[in-house]
């Protein structure tokens, strides 16, 4: 088997981590992993009930709240996400986080960078802030805006597949995303809501990134304000571990297969189209069919529809997704997935997980 990895343990890098609120200040999340993780980035959403999600990363500090479904700055919040500990992190007494009187649930997506510790990068001609690990093709990046035409150093030492930048400081400036597989390197996606890809602002210069650098425009406030600040989460594939790619729908519960290489733990889908963003990961949903799903682009809670799942296999992941957001037929959805188990380890070890092949 061709398909090995340099990474045999996932959960070094990725974990998810569920919990349940007990409105206690300093509650403590700890992982469930094989490996320890301390993240730099964690993604966390209420599943019980109607609450914007939150993203904190290492690099801006926790307390430091910036919401994915919506348009607005950062704001520190000293109730939310307190600290990144050892393997996990701490939360206060915010019902976001923390709801102890309904008990809520709640799903945090944690990713490793490089554990809060950044470098000066000036391989673009704006200087940017990065904490990277290459290892898993993940860095943070920290810019300030110039209002002229630039590039920013990434830090992967490849080119990321998927980049997500937001303004810090602007309210009403949308979470633009880079992906390698939307029609073109003109085109984006907003993760703060559910529209069609789109060419018409051009935020990247129409450029590819590079084993060093993105490109971004000149005057748009959601990319390069002068002088406002910008976070980047970038992405590149790693073998086993991490695949960004697409797929045609065909309207079916008998939907396309999605070779990634390993058994996922967590996919992200959106549509070129006009429909909501899709969140599934292995620890809410069943392997087959995982039918558990958030919209990132939303403040709903967890919902369950055995019309818009997905199997989690061995080595990728198939639709059984015959709602719109999913598997319309002739419609294209770019994806990112991350690794629970590589399809065959550094050492030749296929996992045990059922395969799929079509």
């Amino acid at each position: 088997m061709a398909d090995y990895t340099t990474i045999d343990d996932p959960s070094a890098h990725f974990q998810t981590a569920l919990y349940t609120g007990d409105g206690n200040d300093d509650k403590a999340i700890t992982n469930d992993g094989n490996s320890d993780l301390k993240p730099d980035l964690v993604w966390l959403k209420d599943r019980t009930q109607a609450e914007s999600p939150a993203i904190f990363d290492s690099s801006r500090g926790a307390t430091e709240r910036i919401q994915p479904n919506s348009d607005g700055a950062e704001s520190t919040e000293t109730a939310t996400l307190k600290s990144f500990t050892t393997d996990g992190f701490t939360v206060g007494t915010s019902g976001s986080v923390n709801n102890g009187s309904n008990p809520d649930k709640y799903a945090a997506w944690q990713w490793v960078a490089n554990g809060g510790t950044t470098a000066s990068d000036s391989n673009g001609s704006i200087t940017s802030t990065v904490q990277a690990n290459q290892d898993a093709g993940f860095s943070i990046v920290q810019y300030t805006g110039t209002g002229t035409a630039a590039t920013i150093g990434h830090g992967l030492g490849v080119a990321p597949a998927v980049y997500i930048v937001k303004n810090l400081d602007q309210s009403g400036t949308n979470w633009t995303v880079f992906h390698k597989d939307l029609t073109s390197n003109a085109y984006s996606l907003y993760l703060n809501d559910a529209s069609a890809e789109s060419n018409s602002v051009g935020y990247w210069n129409g450029t590819s990134p590079t084993s060093t650098v993105f490109s971004i425009k000149n005057t748009s406030g959601d990319v390069n304000t002068n002088t406002e600040d910008y976070i980047a989460y970038c992405f590149a594939d790693v073998q086993g571990y991490s695949k960004f790619g697409k797929y045609t729908g065909n309207g079916s519960s008998n939907g396309p297969m999605c070779y990634c290489g390993f058994k996922p733990a967590f996919i992200l889908v959106k549509s070129t189209g006009a429909r909501n963003w899709l969140m599934y990961d292995n620890k809410r949903g069943a392997i087959n069919l995982n039918d558990e799903y958030f919209y990132a682009n939303s403040n709903a809670g967890e919902s369950t529809s055995t019309t818009a799942g997905y199997d989690f296999l061995s080595n990728g992941f198939k639709v059984r997704n015959t709602y719109n957001d999913g598997n319309v037929s002739s419609e294209t959805y770019s994806f990112a997935a991350f690794a629970d188990n590589p399809f065959v380890t550094s050492t030749g070890i296929p996992a045990t997980a059922r395969a799929l092949t079509g």
